[in-house]
This record gives structure tokens, C-alpha cells and sequence, in this order.
């Protein structure tokens, strides 16, 4: 198959963004205004709750975000309206579970997939995990059946967190550490990773708290150390709230508590909140311990365990991770995660025993 940002002349036929046969997987609400459509992951009818105008520009950011469906197309190409970015926004095509292609959104906008292979088959578009995207058309080629996507329910998976959530430096939409987490698991997505803005906000914490979530991922730390969100006498009673509330909506599930992974010049340089990078990630395993006292659903996982000195050649800017950063931190997280998750949330366990 091939993919490109043109129609390559074929001819197709218009698939509605509003149509029911399409599902907007991961996303909280999706926006249809005239002309032009996409998904947000926090609620776009109750944006007033979430102040910040930052974090609003994140949540309106398709990070997790794809359009499911299944088609028996040999073409399936659309359209586009994306900011201006130093890099091409990318669309992963996902076909049956597997990562097929990724096609740039070119400068009108458009992109397209081609000789893909006959026949019925799951589809998932991967919108771009960065940037301000609103999709403007969807079309399949001209006698192509589209059906809703299968009614099978899989788990569901809610990671929260930074900018190494949201993962802009991953090598395409699907190749986000959620992203690869998820489909090891045959999981359904939910990413709440908010770039600058992973604050312990209460209303996200009640939102999550809210949705269906059979494991759920917190990544917590790096950007109250950055911001001086909290200081030493208010940060871990903070955390210790979210995560109560988190608990509140989902008794008996698996909790992890991801401290900071490795940003060396940051280790032990104070920040905003008087707290050195060390003693932030302290503060974040001293509450996942101490929840877990009375509550065994409750994992932590430090952050050096799964990212330490040892992959800091990994980070693109001593911060983040660059494309094979995230896949190395996502196969640790993964690795880590088949030690705490009960077997039925294991994609290949659940295979083995249908079988």
C-alpha cells in the first residue's frame, strides 16, 4: 500500500464526520462546527470548568484521538485545516490492530492512503498528537461499504499526564507511549496528556473519575516542578486528593503512579516549588505508598525504574524523549505493568483463553 497527502485521482466519495458509523475513539466530546470537525479530551460543553487557556488549547489537541470503522476500501483519503508547525502533522493508519502507514498532511490540507488490501477490515485513523487539527472531510473510494466499527468492548485505558503524555516528539500518533501501551493490551485508549499542564486540576480528577476505566496511568510531577504549582507542604496532600478521587469512581481497579523519569540537570537543581527534581518524585511515590497501605490497586512505578541515567542519550532536550525514546519508555512501562494487571486485562491472555 503507499500513502500521500493526495487523492492520486482515484475516486471517492464523501464519508460524513457526523455519521454514525464512525466513532471518534478516545476523545471526550467531538466539536462538529460548520465545515470542519474534531475531537476534545476534556469536555468541550463544559470548557468553562477547566479555566486555563492553555490547557484548553491542549485538550482541543487529538492526542489519542482516532476515527474508527470498517470498510472494505482500497482507498481512504480526506482533508484538513492544521496550524502552522515546524513539523508535518502525520495520520497513522491502523488496519486490524497493526500499524500499516502514516501519511503528512501537505500543505492543502490533504491526506491519502492507497492499494490497501481487500476485503473487510478494521480501520483506525490516528489524528496528529500535537497541534490544532480540525478534520474537514473523510471519503473512501466510490463503492466502498463503511460500517460501524465492531460493537466488541475492550478495556479501557486512561493515561493522564505532561507533555510526556501527550508525547509530540513520538514518531506518529500511534507510536505514542499510550498508544503502543494500549494496543500490546488490545486496550481502548483515553489520553489525557496535557503538554505543560498536568497540575492535579480537581475537575480532571472528577473527569476521570467519571469515565469508564479499567486501568488508569498517572504520570505526575514533572510539570509542578517546572511551574511551582505546589510547594513541599501542599503537594503531596494534592496528590494524595486526585487520586483519592480517581479511586472514588473506579474501586478494585488497577491505579499506577508514574513518578518523573530522568531529566539529569534537573535532578537536584531547585525549582518554582523550592523542591529539587529528586524530591518531586519522593513526594509522588511517598503518596502511592501511602495509599497502597489500605488499598493493594494502587502500583507505583518510579519513573527512573522505567526511564533512568541509563536512557538519558534518549532525551531530545534533557527533558523529553525523541521518537525511540518513547518506544523504550512504553515497552518498560508495559513490561512493569504485566507484573501488577490481573491476566484478564492482558490482550494476549484474554486471546488464550477464547481460544
Amino acid at each position: 500500500m503507499s500513502a500521500t497527502g493526495e487523492s492520486n485521482g482515484a475516486a471517492v466519495h464523501d464519508v460524513d464526520l457526523r455519521d454514525d458509523r464512525v466513532t471518534w475513539g478516545g476523545a471526550v466530546e467531538v466539536e462538529h462546527a460548520s465545515g470542519w470537525s474534531r475531537g476534545w479530551r476534556l469536555p468541550v460543553s463544559q470548557i468553562h470548568l477547566f479555566p486555563g487557556e492553555q490547557l484548553r488549547s491542549r485538550a482541543a489537541m487529538q492526542a489519542g484521538i482516532r476515527l474508527e470503522f470498517r470498510a472494505d476500501a482500497t482507498t481512504i483519503s480526506g482533508t484538513a485545516m492544521v496550524d502552522e508547525q515546524p513539523r508535518t502533522p502525520l495520520i497513522d493508519l491502523v488496519i486490524d490492530g497493526s500499524y500499516v502507514a502514516s501519511s503528512s498532511i501537505i500543505g492543502d490540507g490533504s491526506f491519502a492512503f492507497h492499494a490497501l488490501p481487500a476485503g473487510m477490515k478494521t480501520v483506525e485513523l490516528w489524528l496528529p498528537q500535537y497541534g490544532d487539527v480540525r478534520l474537514t472531510s473523510l471519503a473512501v473510494n466510490v463503492g466502498a461499504d463503511v460500517r460501524p466499527a465492531s460493537g466488541a468492548v475492550r478495556p479501557h485505558l486512561v493515561t493522564y499526564g505532561s507533555s510526556i503524555t501527550q508525547c509530540r516528539a513520538a514518531a506518529s500518533p500511534s507510536r505514542t507511549w499510550p498508544a503502543l501501551v494500549a494496543a500490546d493490551l488490545g486496550m481502548d485508549l483515553t489520553c489525557l496528556g496535557f503538554g505543560s499542564e498536568c497540575h492535579l486540576d480537581p475537575m480532571i480528577a472528577r473527569l476521570i473519575r467519571d469515565r469508564p476505566a479499567d486501568v488508569i496511568i498517572t504520570c505526575l510531577g514533572i510539570n509542578v516542578y517546572g511551574s511551582g504549582t505546589f510547594t513541599e507542604r501542599s503537594f503531596l496532600p494534592a496528590i494524595l486528593g486526585f487520586l483519592s478521587t480517581v479511586r472514588d469512581g473506579h474501586p478494585g481497579k488497577p491505579i499506577v503512579v508514574l513518578s518523573p523519569i530522568i531529566s539529569p540537570e534537573r535532578e537536584t537543581a531547585v525549582g518554582p516549588t523550592g523542591m529539587t527534581l529528586h524530591e518531586v518524585r519522593s513526594a509522588v511515590e511517598e503518596a502511592a505508598r501511602l495509599l497502597s497501605e489500605d488499598d493493594g490497586d494502587i502500583h507505583l512505578i518510579s519513573g527512573l525504574d522505567v526511564f533512568g541515567l541509563e536512557r538519558a542519550a534518549l532525551l531530545h532536550d534533557g527533558l523529553h524523549p525523541g521518537p525511540e525514546g518513547y518506544v523504550a519508555l512504553g515497552r518498560s512501562i508495559l513490561a512493569r505493568l504485566r507484573t501488577v494487571l490481573p491476566p484478564s486485562l492482558d490482550a494476549s491472555t484474554r486471546a488464550a483463553t477464547q481460544r
